[in-house]
């Protein structure tokens, strides 16, 4: 167990800096909401344990050539009651479309802000691939807005469990999910796409690397005027540093979902990738995204052709709907 080793090795408050800087239950309870909503490892398969050279973090580092807008640039919504953001139509949903079924010429409001689906996405959203626009603390509204859920952080208890059919570690939670409900974001470096082909080919695990590597992409357009989303996206890199939805594994029959995440417009290039329940999900079963998100023309394409096949990554998700290959 991870607590086991943490007090082997330096007790509760004693032990020298750097022991406590590399202990994973260190870093782990040092996230914002883990007390109310703590994360365990478990392993109760083998003696396996998470790599050393791992670091838990909360929050996107960003690396070199990679930088957030600068101040000058950043604003937020004047919306001086937190019902306004839904209502009155807030300038954090101005990329949203219209709402047809609501207020005229309302934008559509991602978030069920009452009753038992509080937090979580609206069906139209849920089957959707569309960006999702936050409240954040440039706002004039509060921090109990009803648009700032992944601000506010994750509220699920998460285990990282050692999985019994040779997946390596695996996510579940100890308590029912909601069908909408935020889980968690991936976080971890955020990289130039050049660093990222240079990590690609410098790894030792050759395809996997991809495992945990994703491209912020949502908003690429070559003929923007921006040049941070007209050029190659950047890539958030969550093998050395991230979060425990770096354990998640893939499924070709998924129960999240990842959405493109943006709090100021400012930072479009460095959106957040935040995870969804995309069905009412029952304590303990092992959660799942699609780590190419059904993009899968060129997949199919090349497990068709024997010289690409060679090479191509195998699925082990097991569902009935698997495609045979990750990539």
């Amino acid at each position: 167990m991870l607590y086991q080793r943490h007090f082997d090795y330096h007790g509760d408050t004693l032990g020298r800096e750097e022991e406590k800087e590399r202990c994973h239950w260190c870093q782990i309870r040092q996230f914002s909401t883990h007390k109310q909503f703590p994360i365990a490892i478990i392993n109760n398969v083998d003696k396996a344990v998470l790599p050393e050279n791992f670091k838990f973090i909360e929050r996107s580092v960003l690396r070199e050539g990679v930088e957030a807008a600068e101040d000058a640039f950043r604003t937020g919504c004047e919306c001086r009651n937190d019902r306004d953001c839904e209502r009155l139509g807030c300038n954090c949903l101005q990329d949203m479309d219209v709402d047809q079924d609501t207020l005229p010429g309302s934008k559509i409001y991602v978030y069920h802000s009452t009753g038992e689906k509080k937090e979580c996405l609206r069906g139209a959203v849920l089957g959707s691939r569309d960006p999702i626009y936050e409240c954040h603390i440039s706002c004039a509204c509060s921090s109990d807005c009803s648009n700032r859920v992944v601000e506010r952080g994750r509220k699920v208890p998460l285990q990282i469990f050692r999985t019994d059919d040779g997946r390596g570690w695996g996510v579940r939670s100890s308590v029912d999910i909601r069908q909408g409900q935020y889980i968690d974001k991936y976080v971890g470096e955020i990289i130039s796409s050049q660093e990222a082909n240079r990590r690609r080919e410098d790894s030792d695990i050759a395809q996997r690397k991809d495992v945990y590597l994703f491209a912020l992409d949502k908003f690429s357009d070559p003929a923007s005027m921006d040049p941070r989303l007209a050029g190659p996206p950047f890539e958030v890199d969550g093998e050395f540093f991230s979060g425990p939805t770096r354990f998640i594994n893939h499924s070709c029959d998924p129960n999240l979902r990842s959405f493109a995440r943006v709090g100021d417009h400012a930072d479009k290039h460095i959106h957040d990738l935040a995870l969804f329940a995309i069905e009412d999900i029952p304590a303990g079963t092992e959660l799942t995204f699609d780590y190419v998100d059904g993009e899968t023309t060129d997949l199919v394409e090349d497990s068709h052709d024997p010289s690409k096949k060679k090479d191509m990554t195998k699925c082990l998700c097991g569902s009935k709907n698997c495609r045979g290959f990750l990539w």
